[in-house]
């Protein structure tokens, strides 16, 4: 296991550690369903990406955990709420049954709610020096807008508009920038904010992200299209970038974002081998993506 592996794995048993510590425990059956969605397989992507750029701009963890427990938090819920009849319609997440498949889905539309809450609730009550509260209001206004109307919210209602007949790549782009993408350049801004970045970082991290976010989700939809049968029925439950324009453009944009989010680094002066390693991660070399 290399250097950057380890660092990778003891960020994230740092982070998974402090997610289970954050659920809260007064109801079972509402604890039981929350923690099986937040360890259901999850990377702990956002997580990591501004751990990533915290610890570059020497950021105090003590401060980053709560932000990045709360961005997995909205992510999770997020999924949740995507994966029920009146949405995507999916029986399973990561291989497992879907939250609402396995505790039905009443109990997964209060898990959703309880972890969106939660994770403003976690970053109000983060311990953040007098000197430095404005800081977390901050946070908190950036975390509600990534998660909202003109972020994640907004993104979902595109995607509940668009079809696969609808060959408008503006619009997929548009989409996929809300849906998936704030919460991903959030994560990304949080950490600079987080580590006192100066204007032209913030600005070169902001282009990463927003290029890094389009990467994410392009690369995910060819990943659909290449599983078994029932997953790539579920695929066409929502759009799909690379059903609609094709696995070889598809291809070709996910490595053009991987190398204009690189770039964006580089113009900014960030020599981040941590931003770099989850870059490339997300690169497509092959014919397939498994």
């Amino acid at each position: 296991m290399d250097d950057l592996t380890k660092k990778f794995q003891g960020w994230k048993e740092k982070i998974d550690q402090a997610l289970e510590e954050y659920l809260p425990r007064e109801e079972p059956t509402l604890f039981e369903a929350m923690h099986y969605a937040l360890f259901s397989g999850g990377k702990r992507f956002r997580p990591l990406l501004l751990f990533s750029v915290g610890h570059y701009f020497r950021a105090l963890e003590e401060e980053m955990v709560p932000v990045a427990c709360a961005v997995e938090f909205i992510h999770s819920y997020s999924l949740i709420h995507d994966d029920l009849p009146a949405l995507d319609n999916d029986d399973f997440r990561r291989g497992k049954p879907s939250l609402h498949r396995a505790f039905g889905e009443a109990i997964a539309l209060l898990a959703g709610d309880a972890l969106l809450t939660l994770a403003f609730q976690v970053v109000a009550e983060a311990s953040f020096s007098p000197s430095r509260l404005a800081i977390k209001v901050e946070i908190v206004r950036r975390l509600s807008q990534a998660a909202g109307v003109s972020g994640m919210i907004g993104g979902q209602i595109q995607d509940l508009q668009l079809t696969d007949e609808v060959r408008d790549e503006a619009r997929f782009l548009a989409m996929v920038g809300k849906k998936t993408g704030q919460l991903i350049t959030f994560s990304v801004m949080t950490g600079g904010l987080l580590g006192e970045a100066s204007e032209r970082e913030r600005r070169a991290l902001f282009n990463f992200g927003q290029n890094l976010g389009l990467a994410f989700q392009l690369r995910d939809d060819l990943a659909d299209l290449n599983q078994d049968e029932q997953a790539r029925q579920q695929a066409k439950n929502s759009p799909n970038y690379a059903l609609v324009f094709g696995q070889a453009k598809t291809r070709q944009e996910v490595n053009s974002y991987v190398d204009k989010a690189v770039g964006a680094l580089k113009e900014g002066g960030i020599n981040s081998p941590e931003l770099i390693y989850l870059s490339e991660k997300l690169r497509v070399e092959k014919e397939d993506v498994r």
